[in-house]
């Protein structure tokens, strides 16, 4: 869970970066892509833990 709220900052703050600053684009591609990868990997996580119903 500390990696993915971690890396959701990261995103927030390259996206901020990317998006603030004249001629860094990449940064903001960088940022949606880091984000859409985190998503995909808390989605990954979350399904794998199912528990058995007692």
């Amino acid at each position: 869970m500390t990696l993915f709220l971690l890396l959701i900052i990261v995103a927030f703050v390259l996206g901020i970066i990317g998006a603030a600053a004249d001629g860094l684009g990449f940064l903001l591609a960088a940022a949606v892509i880091l984000f859409v990868a985190d998503l995909a990997y808390a989605i990954v996580r979350l399904r794998g833990r199912r528990r058995p119903v007692r």
